[in-house]
C-alpha cells in the first residue's frame, strides 16, 4: 500500500513514529498520525489549523494522557495539586516534561507498532483516494482517514477541541478534488 503514497504522505507516516517516541508512547496512533499532520506546513496543516486543530494543543493533550505514574488523589491528600504542578512545570520545561521525570521513564526503543485503529485509519486514506479517483495517496487523504472513525482517538482530540470534523472533512475532499483537476 505504501508504494501508492506520495513523498509527502510517506513522510508524515515516519514522523508520527518519531512523534510516539517524543511523547514515550511505545505504539503509532491515529494520534501521531494527526500530531504528525499537523506539524507539516503544507495546505493540509493549514486547513486543520484554520478549523482550530492547533498541533500544540494537540500535543500537550496526548502529553497529559500519557500513562501517568503519578496518583492525583494520593499527592492531593498532601494538599498537591497535580494539575497545577504539571502545568508549572510544563510552562518551564516544556510539554510533557513532568510525565517524562516521573518514575524514570525510558522511551521506547526498536520499532514502534501501529495501533489497529492507525492501520485502519491508512487503509481509509487508500479507500478515500479511490473513492476520490485519485492514483496517489496524499497527505489530505491521510487526514481523511485519521478523521474517519468517531472511534478513532484523534477524532476524540479533535471533537474536545471543539473542532467540527464534518466541516473539516469536507473542506479537506474540496482540497483534494481541485487539486486533482
Amino acid at each position: 500500500m505504501f508504494e501508492r503514497f506520495t513523498d509527502g504522505a510517506r513522510r508524515i507516516v515516519v514522523d508520527a513514529q518519531a512523534e510516539a517516541r517524543e511523547l514515550w508512547h511505545h505504539h503509532i496512533g491515529t494520534e501521531h498520525l494527526l500530531l504528525s499532520l499537523l506539524n507539516d506546513d503544507g495546505p493540509i496543516s493549514r486547513t486543520a489549523a484554520e478549523h482550530g486543530l492547533d498541533r500544540a494543543a494537540v500535543r500537550a493533550r496526548l502529553a497529559r494522557t500519557s500513562e501517568d505514574p503519578l496518583d492525583p488523589e494520593a499527592l492531593s491528600t498532601l494538599g498537591i495539586d497535580l494539575d497545577a504542578v504539571r502545568a508549572a512545570t510544563e510552562r518551564t520545561f516544556g510539554p510533557g516534561a513532568l510525565d517524562h521525570a516521573a518514575g524514570g521513564r525510558r522511551g521506547p526503543r526498536g520499532h514502534l507498532p501501529f495501533t489497529p485503529s492507525a492501520k485502519k485509519a491508512l487503509e481509509l486514506s487508500l479507500r478515500h483516494a479511490i473513492r476520490l479517483k485519485q492514483k496517489e495517496i496524499h497527505e489530505g487523504h491521510i487526514l481523511l482517514g485519521v478523521l474517519h472513525d468517531d472511534a478513532f482517538l484523534s477524532v476524540r482530540i479533535a471533537t474536545e477541541a471543539g473542532v467540527d470534523v464534518g466541516a473539516i472533512r469536507g473542506h479537506v475532499d474540496r482540497l483534494l478534488t481541485s487539486r486533482a483537476a
